[in-house]
């Protein structure tokens, strides 16, 4: 067995066992694969693709590359969430709590920013003093005991995934279906969890720009779960504008608190609710997402989801301030309003473009090395459908310096379109499966 040889099979199409994924895999972590070899094999499956076997190997291989959790007595069905990526994107941060007050156990291991969509370590770091870096063992302990934790990923938890991810985003093969589902399933899997809800993004905003590459992968993704004996649901939705107000890693924090105190904006607590509830009728504590949401609604309007949000920041070291406005996150020194000149009705956002202007005010990363300023963003006043007054603000854009505002502002001119007449809003759920 040899690299050369797996890879010139994959080339041409011929289906390779877990075996040779394992050869592959287990020698690039340790060396004995290099770089290009494994580059080439990633470049020909995602021309070639992966039958179904394949991935499902691929998967399990690469979780199994690392330390896999087992949760004993833990009080609760170990249900977890994902979401594929998007602009704006921060329902993990709130839902969380609410599905652990609802008798879930949750052990979220998340990412970091990739190109305009952002990560939920990253805006949970804008918390002062907050660490996502944990050790297994006290991860597992705080899913124990508090029944939730924010991990991130570490050298113990799916290795092969850090590795391969870091070639794939160097080598544009991040799209390919194959590759998607098993960095995705991998990680989530390596939790220990017994099912997990998937939020496929879809839209300019997303990874999956159309309607037919979302179902695509959300079909993968239930396919691969069922034959690896762990449900997996998935629920397709909007990303062609942001999701919810605020952009940007403090603001997005910001936003969630204010979803757990009830006063949330209404595509993120809708969605919110409706993951939480999909979590909870899959571990069999609801009989439909109705009941599901209904429980999760009263673990905010009871007070407690937050609660719990501040007892699980505080277990990892973050600071939250109740008194503050802004619950004392880190602030812009400049903030500046974006208008236009005549008025009309919203027609467009583009989620993309807004991720890119708030990455290039310092809320993302261009290189893994850079320090991302928490601070960095843009909140939306206005949403498709809205109107607006000649030269009322639609958004203010928060930013380090008024140079960087200026330019964030000509940015957006390209991100916002106007209508004479009336425009419908823009749907949240496109489908689920």
């Amino acid at each position: 067995m040899n690299a050369y040889e797996i890879i010139r099979r994959k080339r041409e199409g011929a289906a390779i066992g877990e075996a040779d994924i394992r050869f592959l895999v287990g020698g690039y972590l340790r060396g004995d694969v290099s770089d290009y070899q494994m580059a080439a094999f990633l470049m020909a499956t995602a021309i070639r693709g992966m039958t179904l076997r394949e991935t499902v190997d691929l998967t399990k291989v690469m979780m199994e590359s690392g330390r896999v959790f087992a949760f004993h007595d833990c009080g609760g069905p170990v249900i977890d969430k994902h979401s594929t990526g998007g602009v704006g994107d921060k329902i993990s941060i709130p839902l969380v709590p609410i599905a652990v007050e609802c008798g879930l156990r949750v052990p979220m291991i998340s990412g970091r920013s990739l190109g305009a969509t952002g990560g939920t370590l990253d805006k949970l770091e804008s918390i002062p003093g907050m660490r996502t870096d944990l050790e297994p063992d006290r991860f597992v302990r705080q899913v124990i005991e508090l029944g939730g934790c924010f991990g991130a990923q570490t050298e113990t938890i799916v290795p092969a995934d850090r590795s391969l991810y870091a070639l794939r985003d160097a080598t544009a093969t991040v799209e390919s279906v194959p590759l998607i589902v098993s960095s995705i399933l991998s990680k989530k899997f390596a939790e220990g969890i017994s099912g997990v809800v998937i939020d496929v993004k879809c839209g300019a905003g997303a990874f999956m720009r159309t309607r037919a590459e979302a179902l695509e992968l959300a079909s993968a993704l239930g396919e691969v779960g069922g034959a690896m004996g762990v449900p997996v649901k998935t629920v397709v939705t909007a990303m062609d504008e942001p999701l919810g107000l605020a952009v940007g890693n403090a603001l997005e924090v910001e936003e969630a608190i204010r979803i757990l105190e009830g006063r949330g904006p209404f595509d993120t607590t809708a969605l919110t609710l409706r993951l939480t509830a999909e979590m909870l009728l899959m571990a069999g504590l609801v009989s439909d997402i109705g009941d599901g949401e209904t429980l999760a609604r009263r673990a905010v309007s009871s007070g407690r989801a937050l609660e719990r949000f501040e007892r699980i920041v505080s277990a990892q070291g973050g600071r939250l301030a109740s008194e503050s406005v802004a619950y004392g996150l880190p602030r812009a020194k400049t903030v500046r309003p974006f208008a236009v000149p005549s008025g009309g009705f919203v027609s467009r956002i583009d989620a993309r473009i807004v991720g890119e202007v708030v990455r290039e005010l310092g809320g993302g990363r261009f290189r893994k090395d850079e320090t991302i300023d928490p601070s960095a963003g843009i909140v939306l006043f206005k949403k498709r459908g809205d109107e607006a007054a000649p030269g009322e603000p639609l958004l203010e854009i928060h930013a380090a310096t008024d140079e960087a505002a200026r330019a964030a502002a000509h940015r957006l001119e390209e991100a916002v379109g106007i209508s004479a007449g009336p425009v419908p809003r823009a749907p949240l759920y496109l489908t689920d499966g």
